[in-house]
């Protein structure tokens, strides 16, 4: 089911480039702007794990240097039928964890400090599932993906909203463009692409607690630590860049909120994580 969730909003993605891009430019402008995108999104994605790990100011670890949580990633990427990935520790205080990488054979697990000291080892265990569920999914190539689409209506939009502003665009054939219609389509696309790609990131986030809690073997040790990384979230600050802050398993930068704010989250609200971990535990 989530597999289908996230193709149809990755089909709702293309669907408003290609309206957009087309009434902008038709299909040549369409494409151009998603090529200038890709090549701007798959640089990143290319390299992700040295940019992610600078953000996060982490540093790669070798089994001498916390043998406990490596030998723990070991057993687990083990179970979930995956190389051994890269691991990192971040020096914040903070609890969290996240993973990074183009691909499983150059996959990161990343954890800091703070959840190595304020979690139980069940708790980081089912974290360190979590993040390997993230890599076993490729979930970061469905985000450059969806990334690069947004960042393409984006492009189009800031044209859209100039041409409208400078009355730059006369339409084709001679048939002229009501500049506020142009000017309202290129604030609502980029609007709209924004929030089809959070929801993509929601629909990983939950499909990642359900993968997670299977390759531990215990759900609620991954709901029990979702919830104490959300409290200690709220009261222990972490200094990052935004676009790295949603690959954490809990966005560091994030309040609570609801409604219309839902639409804007990078990350499904914890209490709905927990509960659907919860009937997993229970066999619903």
């Amino acid at each position: 089911m989530q597999h289908v969730k996230v193709f149809v909003l990755m089909a709702g993605l293309t669907a408003l480039l290609v309206v957009f891009g087309g009434y902008l430019g038709g299909a040549n402008g369409a494409l151009m702007f998603f090529l200038l995108a890709a090549a701007m999104n798959f640089a990143m994605y290319w390299w992700s794990d040295k940019a992610v790990l600078a953000m996060y100011r982490a540093r790669i670890i070798g089994p001498e240097d916390a043998p406990d949580l490596y030998r723990m990633v070991d057993r687990l990427r083990t179970r979930a039928g995956l190389p051994m990935p890269t691991v990192a520790l971040a020096p914040s205080d903070q609890p969290n964890a996240f993973a990074t990488g183009r691909s499983a054979e150059r996959a990161v697990v990343c954890v800091t400090a703070g959840i190595l000291r304020l979690l139980s080892p069940d708790e980081l265990e089912g974290v360190v599932g979590h993040e390997l569920a993230h890599v076993k999914h490729r979930h970061m190539l469905v985000g450059t993906i969806a990334a690069t689409m947004a960042g393409a209506i984006a492009l189009l939009a800031s044209v859209a909203r100039w041409g409208a502003i400078l009355g730059g665009y006369g339409g084709r054939d001679g048939e002229g463009r009501n500049p506020v219609g142009l000017l309202v389509l290129a604030i609502v696309a980029p609007i709209a692409a924004m929030i089809i790609q959070f929801a993509i990131s929601r629909q990983n986030e939950f499909q990642a607690d359900r993968t997670g809690a299977e390759i531990c073997g215990r759900p609620r040790s991954l709901a029990r630590a979702l919830a104490r990384i959300e409290g200690y979230a709220q009261r222990i600050p972490m200094q990052v860049n935004p676009a790295a802050a949603q690959l954490a398993i809990i966005n560091p930068l994030s309040g609570g909120g609801g409604g219309m704010l839902n639409l804007f989250r990078t990350h499904p609200r914890t209490e709905e994580r927990i509960q659907r971990l919860e009937e997993m535990a229970r066999g619903v």
